[in-house]
């Protein structure tokens, strides 16, 4: 795929919990900006991303999964109609470990030219600090910083 973007980042936590915090709907919650998933994780498995309201934001299918350490998913925004013209993109999060850290890699990518990719360059530091937040302090970021 040419159109990508990538995020690294380092957090204090086991594989396991990252893992947990990456797939359970419960811990999506807390960090995805009160967004969750919903998919019975295994190949081929349909995957969504619910917004707090229940509006469907994104969808999609398990393309690989290997817990703990690899998601790949094939990914479409659902909300804004000229986004989702665009068709599917592919997210992948690979978990490594690194000393008493995990090192989380989320690479977002498209074919060709592609309007999400420039929404989740927005969206992802967002989510992914709150991620981190919550996993080495107990809490995520409730909603997207004020703008101003």
């Amino acid at each position: 795929m040419s159109n990508s973007f990538v995020y690294v980042t380092y957090i204090r936590t086991t594989p396991e919990k990252l893992w947990e915090a990456l797939t359970d709907p419960e811990f999506n919650r807390q960090f995805f900006l009160c967004s969750y998933q919903e998919s019975d994780w295994k190949v081929g498995s349909s995957w969504k991303l619910i917004f707090p309201d229940g509006r469907l934001a994104d969808s999609g299918e398990i393309l690989e999964i290997d817990p703990p350490r690899r998601l790949v998913i094939k990914w479409r925004n659902e909300w804004m109609p000229e986004v989702k013209a665009d068709g599917y993109t592919r997210c992948t999060f690979t978990i490594e470990q690194d000393g008493e850290l995990m090192k989380l890699v989320v690479t977002h990518e498209a074919d060709g030219p592609h309007s999400l990719i420039g929404n989740v360059a927005k969206g992802w530091p967002l989510v992914l600090a709150s991620l981190k937040s919550l996993l080495e302090t107990g809490k995520g970021f409730e909603r997207p910083p004020s703008k101003g």
